[in-house]
């Protein structure tokens, strides 16, 4: 970031200069994208490649057997429910907990009560999205969400802190068909 800050300063010294002048109609002025998109791009990967460090070690600690998807949620059943698949469109209900993976608690059901959300319209995590349509009516998981799939550069503003994996723990009390 410190690089970068000097390169926008100087860079908006031209583009100023460059605006004082006789303008042609039409003018275009190009920025070279590359000066801002590789460092950013690389601090991604970094990142990236530290959180998932992370869950392996959180994977391996606590002995789950999880199966991970290509954007890199994971999840693992550990009770099966004889219920309905869920899919797009299908009203959800279930119960949860969400940590981050150093155990803190976020949020649960207790307090607030069953949880429920339509499948890929609903405004919730994209990686919940995509977990709970692994699960059956009455299936409990463990869901891990890495933060890009999560709440992102800036957490929920609230108990969830920018960057950050979260836990779930869903109990999926019920599937709604919708009509």
């Amino acid at each position: 970031m410190k690089r970068i800050l000097p390169l926008i300063c100087i860079l908006s010294v031209f583009i100023a200069l460059g605006s004082c002048g006789q303008k042609k109609k039409n003018q275009k002025v190009y920025i070279n994208s590359k000066v801002f998109d590789d460092p950013l791009i690389k601090k991604n990967q970094e990142l990236s490649k530290e959180e998932k460090i992370a869950i392996d070690a959180y994977v391996k600690r606590n002995n789950f057997d999880m199966v991970e998807t290509g954007t890199g949620v994971r999840y693992m059943i550990y009770e099966k429910g004889k219920g309905p698949a869920a899919s797009t469109k299908d009203i959800v209900v279930m119960d949860f907990d969400i940590k981050l993976l150093d155990g803190t608690m976020c949020y649960s059901s207790r307090q607030t009560g069953a949880e429920q959300f339509v499948v890929d319209y609903d405004n919730v995590e994209s990686g919940l999205h995509e977990a709970i349509k692994y699960l059956h009516q009455g299936d409990k998981a463990i869901i891990i969400i890495p933060s890009h799939k999560a709440f992102g550069l800036a957490g929920d503003m609230d108990r969830i802190p920018p960057l950050s994996t979260v836990v779930y723990n869903i109990s999926l009390l019920e599937v709604i068909r919708k009509k």
